[in-house]
């Protein structure tokens, strides 16, 4: 008989996203005539900006010509995006050559496939609250996983004071769920520690573009150092609306060698091996992201989300909640009223307001009593959910 991966034994016996549809999915069969205001799942609710729609018929009108007409793809991606990308981390003083950027079909999907890069024995670090597909991934590799805790009295943030055992290091700034932006000079410890180590830092930069305070770094190649310790995962989905279209980029600097072997060149293997590149439509849509007119409109986008987290703050600052995030991220980690359980409140909102969230014991152990909240929502929803959240939590 053929064996199977049993690691996928050893996964929580629902993934905590589909746990929260299916329950969601019951609440509506039972109560059709309620409208739910779903501040759960990180959707965008936005449509794409005008350069990129322009963009995509473009790219679809070259397709229906010979001459321009594009089949299979660069595997790594097409040159004219590489530069876009290469050009747009150039404006914020970072020097990257094009061969040093992976175009993917989104940053979950790469978060999943990097890790084909490292040895089963080699330990991942992830600090919780975490997005949960860091754990998951790993467990399905049947590697070691060091779960390290952070908490309210730092912020949700840590440092690598008790130098950890840990070969894989996950970073995720602004943080999924908490909303937590880490310094330079916390950043700077974590690099100075992978490379004292031989570790390897993955930075999940999908949030970067909400940051707003000038000091704090959006992308980890800000810090000396990173390139010969770090690999950045990026994403167009929150940046730019592609959460229906998936596109994003991973940076990889040659400089990145462990045990002999160089990382950048290894991805080049696996991206040849395991892709055939994204589609020429898709990619010239995130070109357009980076012009002139799309970085202004993407601007205007996130500024409607920013603005929705302001809601969902002075609704929660009414109501004495003490809360994280909102600020430079479209994440709102508030804590539970009256000590529930973050499983209680998920109900106690479904239930009371119509309003879906997140119950933080999803994000790690240390999650529990927490609940994330999005701005993603429609500015409309959002203004009524906060109205549900006064007249529930007050």
């Amino acid at each position: 008989m053929i064996a199977m991966n049993e690691n996928y034994l050893k996964l929580k016996e629902s993934y905590l996203f589909a746990e929260i549809a299916k329950k969601v999915s019951a609440y509506e069969r039972l109560n059709p005539e309620k409208h739910i205001f779903r501040m759960g799942i990180g959707d965008v609710s936005l449509p794409l900006c005008n350069a990129v729609i322009k963009a995509l018929h473009r790219a679809v009108d070259d397709q229906s010509k010979k001459e321009s007409f594009h089949g299979y793809m660069p595997e790594c991606g097409a040159g004219f995006l590489r530069e876009a990308v290469a050009d747009h981390y150039r404006k914020r003083g970072i020097e990257l050559s094009t061969e040093e950027i992976f175009i993917s079909s989104g940053a979950s999907d790469e978060l999943g496939a990097i890790i084909d890069l490292f040895d089963r024995r080699a330990k991942a670090l992830v600090q919780e609250p975490a997005y949960p597909a860091y754990v998951d991934a790993n467990i399905m590799a049947g590697r070691e996983i060091i779960h390290l805790s952070t908490g309210k009295e730092t912020g949700f943030l840590a440092d690598p004071e008790n130098e950890p055992e840990a070969d894989i290091i996950y970073i995720c700034s602004p943080n999924n769920p908490t909303g937590a932006v880490y310094s330079k000079e916390l950043l700077r410890k974590w690099v100075d520690f992978a490379n004292r180590r031989g570790a390897v830092i993955i930075f999940d930069a999908a949030y970067e573009a909400f940051i707003e305070e000038e000091e704090l770094p959006r992308s980890i190649f800000e810090i000396e150092g990173a390139e010969n310790c770090a690999i950045e995962i990026c994403s167009f989905s929150k940046t730019a609306g592609f959460t229906g279209t998936r596109l994003g980029y991973t940076v990889i600097p040659k400089a990145l060698s462990r045990g002999g072997m160089n990382l950048n060149s290894m991805w080049v293997r696996n991206r040849t091996t395991k892709t055939n590149g994204v589609s020429y439509i898709i990619q010239r849509g995130g070109e357009a992201v980076f012009s002139s007119e799309g970085q202004e409109e993407i601007r205007e986008n996130i500024k409607v989300y920013k603005d929705n987290a302001k809601v969902i703050m002075e609704a929660l600052n009414e109501c004495n909640i003490r809360y994280f995030g909102g600020k430079n991220a479209p994440y709102i980690w508030m804590e539970c009223p009256d000590s529930m359980k973050s499983r209680e409140f998920f109900d106690f909102l479904l239930y009371k307001a119509q309003i879906v969230g997140t119950p933080g014991i999803g994000f790690g152990a240390c999650g529990e009593n927490f609940f994330r909240l999005s701005s993603f929502a429609d500015p409309r929803e959002t203004e009524e959910a906060a109205v549900r959240l006064r007249s529930v939590l007050k």
